[in-house]
């Protein structure tokens, strides 16, 4: 696609940047990485109206050039290092009308740059129910730039915008809003030799920014660091004075272009809803209700259209197996492609649902009252206020809560989140649990109210949630981070939804999940189905040709004699084989290599732990005959001892394992996803390897 010019969009968070992205773009949007970091950038193209095609980038909301997080530290990276090629032509400013003087901050430091700015006025309607009157050409005059009064959630003025955007000045024409070599003119004047920088304000962002800088060589940040010892350049005192400066320019042209109407103090509707929605006491019942709504919604939402995403594979892939000649090739489409596809779709509803939700309690503001409440209580086991979504959406899959983590700023408390999500309970270790505990706990009531086999399902989950939580805690002093913790949240006001950017979401995160996390779990299925069908030499051959014997054919049904066979060569492939070697490892544990081909199968999905019973133990691998698994594993016998393989120890061990376990190849893709980097999901595996081993380790030698 060519593209003639190039835009950003910088504003606040909360000023409607990403609405306005979503209206100029649609549908025509990808999402990549910015070069050399692991922070996404999102794009998109939109014609203007001379038929010139422009690139329009997302940069992440920030309230000032000066970063607190990862993500809010592109923007001064995009719009200053000319070596990657992304520096902008253009650079659309997004400010909220009803609140000029906080987002003038950041378009001062824009247009310091000196990149030729647009300014969208953005709520211009709200402002003027607030009763505030902008004198827009006066204000357009004072700054040097063109000013677009428009409302992206009403979808009006975009036109104007779009055509502002096409006949832009190709230089920067702003006014000057402070002197910049004022502030620290020694070291700016010596960057500025020495780096090759041209602009001052750039040559003074060196000086503040330089360590975090990705685009500085080592030498270069290394020598910015000696200027600072030689000119005493101190970077809070010097960013102090320049936002004294910046706010005296931005009273004296709110002074001269905007006018506030005499109103009644009446109290707003924001604040009478925040009494009750973040009280100390009722705020946060009133949370927890909301989350077990959702929590119930994911689940009982979603049921119906994964079971007929379910449905749907079952049929491909009953008439593939029709249509296709029996082989090696229509095995690998049926058990490994369909298979694995099946399992990447299958996660479509809760994603869609989870983002749905959380986009409805973002737009309407909720969201922030939440962050806000949950802070302080999340930041002392070493999370944030954020976090709480996440892990409770963890309850149903670990996939879309991961993927909801995007929403917390502080890379540090974000990537906690990410660590340790999968530690609570998803929805795909119930089938596990249950099978388990129907095996070695009684079906009885204690205390004629409890089910046991309800309370050992449900200290499963409680365990869960504080595992996560202590994990999280001694992560807290692993991870270390040079941005600082500290928490600044606005309370937007109480908005409506808007639907079509819920739907827009829904159908966002589905199509990334599909696209990118969706090639990594095939490619697992595929490897486990090739573990699963071959085996080492002539092993496979030697069972048919034993099982083709009389003595087999005559006195077994066909059946019969094919689940024997399957559990014959499972036991001889490459999986098996695998099993057998790492009966050592787990024997410690209470598991005989049988379970270990269930361990290594699982990793895929630990829903594959049933069916992977099912088969070594010569039964259909049907979640519908449950009863049938449990009756044949509560038949095992241990050939040693003579005793039941499944007793009361070597259960809850297992119950252990997947408790902390990663097994789960979509967690994995989705980890890599969000962090860019394969370190992250490789520690993540090991730590709750390490984890599980431990905690089973020590159960099977209790209950043993």
């Amino acid at each position: 696609m060519k593209t003639n010019i190039r835009v950003a969009l910088v504003g606040n968070p909360n000023t409607g940047k990403s609405t306005l992205f979503n209206i100029l773009t649609g549908l025509n949007q990808k999402i990549g990485n910015f070069p050399g970091v692991t922070v996404d950038k999102k794009t998109g193209f939109c014609t203007l109206p001379d038929g010139r095609m422009a690139e329009i980038i997302d940069l992440p909301g920030t309230y000032s050039i000066y970063p607190k997080s990862k993500d809010e530290s592109i923007v001064f990276s995009v719009l200053a290092d000319k070596s990657k090629g992304m520096v902008p032509d253009l650079v659309v400013v997004i400010l909220d009308a009803s609140n000029l003087k906080r987002n003038l901050l950041l378009y001062t430091q824009v247009a310091d740059l000196k990149i030729p700015v647009v300014v969208a006025l953005n709520m211009v309607d709200v402002s003027d129910k607030a009763g505030i009157k902008i004198n827009i050409d006066l204000f357009a005059q004072k700054l040097g730039v063109p000013v677009v009064p428009i409302s992206a959630r009403k979808n009006t003025g975009i036109d104007k915008l779009k055509s502002t955007i096409a006949f832009a000045n190709s230089v920067p024409l702003q006014q000057d809003t402070i002197d910049i070599e004022s502030i620290a003119p020694g070291i700016i004047a010596q960057i500025k030799g020495e780096m090759q920088v041209e602009n001052p304000y750039i040559a003074l962002q060196l000086a503040h920014q330089h360590e975090t800088l990705s685009y500085l060589s080592a030498a270069e940040s290394d020598r910015i660091e000696q200027l600072e010892q030689e000119h005493s350049f101190h970077s809070q005192k010097a960013q102090a004075t320049e936002t004294i400066a910046r706010y005296n320019f931005i009273n004296d042209l709110l002074y001269d272009t905007v006018k506030k109407a005499e109103t009644a103090h009446d109290e707003t509707i924001s604040n009478k809803i925040d009494k009750i929605l973040t009280h100390k006491v009722f705020g946060f019942v009133i949370f927890f209700a909301i989350l077990l709504f959702i929590f119930q919604a994911i689940f009982s939402w979603s049921a119906y259209p994964m079971s007929l995403i379910e449905d749907l594979f079952i049929w491909l892939q009953a008439g593939a197996a029709k249509i296709l000649p029996a082989g090696p090739l229509s095995s690998l489409i049926i058990d490994g492609v369909l298979a694995g596809l099946s399992g990447v779709l299958v996660f479509i509803p809760q994603i869609a649902i989870l983002f749905a939700l959380i986009s409805i309690l973002e737009d309407t503001g909720y969201m922030s009252r939440v962050t806000f409440m949950m802070d302080k209580v999340m930041r002392k086991v070493g999370l944030n206020g954020k976090s709480v979504v996440p892990l409770i959406g963890g309850f149903a899959c670990a996939v879309p809560s991961i993927m909801s983590t995007r929403t917390i700023e502080n890379w540090k408390d974000r990537m906690i989140t990410i660590m340790v999500t999968p530690l609570v309970a998803c929805s795909a270790r119930l089938p596990v649990y249950t099978l388990l505990i129907a095996l070695v706990v009684p079906n009885r009531n204690v205390w004629w109210v409890f089910n046991l086999q309800g309370l050992a399902l449900t200290a499963m989950y409680v365990l869960s949630i504080f595992s996560a939580v202590i994990v999280a805690f001694v992560m807290k002093f692993i991870l270390k981070a040079r941005e600082r913790g500290y928490f600044i949240m606005e309370l937007p006001v109480y908005r409506m939804p808007r639907w079509k950017n819920v739907i827009f979401t829904m159908y966002d995160r589905s199509k990334t999940f599909v696209l990118q996390a969706g090639k990594v779990i095939i490619a697992v299925s595929v490897i486990l189905w090739v573990m699963k069908s071959y085996g080492p030499g002539d092993r496979f051959a030697q069972i048919d040709k034993q099982y083709a014997q009389p003595q087999y054919t005559k006195t077994m049904t066909p059946d019969s004699l094919t689940k024997v066979i399957a559990s014959e060569k499972l036991e001889n492939s490459y999986a098996g084989v695998f099993g057998h070697v790492i009966e050592p490892v787990i024997k410690p544990l209470g598991f005989d290599w049988k379970i270990g081909i269930a361990l290594i199968s699982s990793f895929a999905a630990r829903e594959v732990f049933v069916g992977t019973m099912a088969t070594i133990y010569s039964v259909e691998g049907d979640a519908d005959k449950m009863q049938s698994v449990q009756q044949k594993m509560h038949e095992a016998k241990n050939p040693q001892t003579g005793g039941p393989v499944f007793t009361l120890a070597v259960a809850f061990s297992l119950m252990m394992f997947y408790a902390f376990a990663m097994q789960c190849a979509s967690t994995v893709a989705v980890v890599y996803r969000e962090t860019k980097d394969w370190r992250w999901p490789a520690a993540q595996f090991a730590y709750m390897t390490a984890l599980a081993y431990t905690a089973s380790f020590i159960v099977y030698h209790w209950l043993k």
